[in-house]
Parts: C-alpha cells; structure tokens; sequence
C-alpha cells in the first residue's frame, strides 16, 4: 500500500487502543493532513482526538508540552521540517531540558512529527540535521527511511516517557511498502543501525531518505565488482549503541557518509561518533569521506533536487573513486 496508507493506519489503530493519544498540527484534521495520511480520522475520532491548529508552530508544540506533562500522549505535527526552527527554541530550551532540569521528577512524552528532507523545492526540502541534532540534545531524533519503519519508532516511543523527534521521508507517502501484518505492536529499538546490504568492500553509511539513493548506487557499484555494506542509522540521537558501523569498517576498512545537509553537518557529527567514540579509525586503510548537499538550500525543481543534493551517480563517482585510490591497478580511473 501507499506509504501514507500505513501511517494513517497504524494511527488509527493507535486511537483506538490508547485513548491518551491525540494529533494536533496545522491541516490535520478537515484535510486529514497534506499527504492524506490522516483521512477520515477525524470524522472517526472527533475534533479533540485529531485538531486543527492555527499556523504558530511554538504554541502547537507549546500545547504539546503541557499534555504531555499532564499525562497524555500528544503527537504533535509540524508540517515541514523547515519550519521545525519557528518551535526551535521551545524544544531546546524547555522540551529537551525537563527531564534533566527537573532532577527525574517530571517529564513530556511529546512526541513532533515531521516530513522532511528530499523534495522539489526551496521551502520543503530541508534537511537541517546538524543544527537539529546540536540543539535538542535530551530528544530522541528519528530519521526512519520508509513509512514501515517510521510506525515502528512511533509504537517503541509511545510505550516509553522521553521525548521525541520524528521526521518521515516527504517524498515517500506515494511509494507503496508492504504493510506489516502485525501493525502497532512490532517496534524498532532506538539506537541500533540496520544494514541493508552486506559486502566486503566500502562501508556506506546514511539515513533517511539517501537511503534509496544509496540503494540505487549499490547496484551499479555491484556490476562494477565493488560490494557495499550499506547500513542505515536509524537514530541519530541515540547513535549506533552497539558501535555496529566500527564493525563494519572492521571488515571493509573504507567509509563514505552520505547525507543531505549542508557539507559539515550532520556528516561531521557521523565522523566524530564513528572515528573517535567507535575508534573507528583504527580500522581504516583509505581517508573517510563525506558526500553532502552543496552548500546552500535546495534549488527549485526536479533539477535543483537532483544536483543540489547527492544523487545515485554521486555516489557511484566518490565509491568508485575510493576505490581506485586503494586499488588502481583493479579500478582504474574513470576518466
């Protein structure tokens, strides 16, 4: 089915088991949200369960904030991840620092949900990881590659007290997945990478919605005689606990981040946790490398997506590359 399919389903469940749980965000309720994912609901549910909001994103995380620490269970929608920064500072300041501020003694299981990264445009593209991740540190931030694996962080979170941040592929709602049988009860354990591919070769290392342009890449790669360890990280807050990613490098000695944001974002801080809290460097035969956006904000179109941001040839070009560096005499160069 259709990704928005899944989440319109899994939410729906959600109403009707735990009565705590409620959506409030700009179009959620009469239009059943700008991809169709909430359609219906609110005919089902009433306008309390699913609620429409005025267009001041601090005030509906602000509505968020004081539910949560009343007991519920508030999903609260930003429409897009660019304009995550209008509440920014509300859950840098306040949101993430309860629980620690508070000594343990309260707490706001809020959970944001947003849509972002790859699209066609200047103001719904964004993909801001880096000032996110530096600034909200006390929230768990979830960057799920596909609708299936978005419901199950959402069933992981729902159960537990903290706070989250959640941000769904935007140009994933019109791709069909298989839906899960077991909807709303299967979670996915934050912190834990998964790899996708296995190989011998090039440790690729990304999230998100790169992940399918990775996953293309992989299969040019394969006829080139390179085999990729493809892994997805899943959580970027918390980061790989089990130091999955060192273990990789381990094996293939070679790492190339791929990443959207502006080049020195969350690239630089994917480095850091691999290099230096994985050690990861001892295992290195080859520079690491990072292929990012270009520095500045998306072009308009299906062009400026496309060479404003990594693409599948990108990739081919900076794997392929790292491997002639290694290996010239078995790669040689391009051109």
């Amino acid at each position: 089915v259709m990704g928005f399919e899944i989440i319109g389903r899994y939410f729906d469940k959600k109403f009707q088991d735990d009565p705590r749980v409620f959506i409030i965000g700009e179009d959620v309720g009469h239009l059943g949200g700008v991809s169709s994912e909430f359609k219906g609901l609110q005919e089902k549910y009433g306008e309390i369960r699913i609620s429409d909001t005025g267009i001041r994103e601090a005030t509906i995380l602000g509505q968020g904030i004081g539910a949560a620490m009343r007991g519920l269970k508030p999903i609260v929608d930003i429409q897009y991840l660019d304009y995550l920064l209008y509440c920014f500072q509300t859950m840098s300041d306040d949101l993430a620092t309860l629980h620690y501020r508070s000594a343990g003694g309260q707490a706001a299981p809020c959970i944001i949900r947003t849509k972002g990264h790859r699209l066609e445009g200047i103001w719904h593209t964004g993909s801001p990881m880096g000032t996110i991740i530096h600034g909200v540190r006390g929230i768990h931030v979830c960057v799920p590659r596909d609708m299936v694996q978005a419901v199950g962080m959402y069933q992981t979170l729902l159960q537990g007290d903290d706070p989250a941040l959640v941000i769904e592929v935007l140009n994933g709602y019109r791709i069909k997945e298989e839906l899960p049988s077991n909807l709303g009860e299967f979670t996915v354990p934050l912190g834990v990478p998964e790899i996708l591919q296995h190989g011998e070769d090039l440790t690729i290392v990304t999230y998100g919605a790169c992940v399918r342009i990775v996953q293309d890449a992989c299969k040019t790669l394969e006829e080139m005689g390179i085999g990729v360890e493809l892994i997805d990280i899943q959580t970027l807050l918390p980061f790989d606990r089990y130091h999955m990613i060192a273990s990789s490098l381990e094996k293939t000695g070679a790492l190339l981040v791929v990443d959207e944001d502006v080049p020195g974002g969350a690239s630089a801080y994917i480095l850091q946790e691999v290099l230096e809290q994985q050690s990861g460097y001892e295992y290195l035969d080859a520079p690491p490398k990072t292929l990012a956006a270009k520095a500045h904000r998306s072009a308009y179109a299906s062009d400026g997506d496309y060479f404003s941001k990594p693409n599948a040839e990108d990739v081919v070009e900076v794997a392929y590359g790292m491997m002639h560096e290694r290996n010239p005499q078995q790669f040689p160069a391009l051109y």
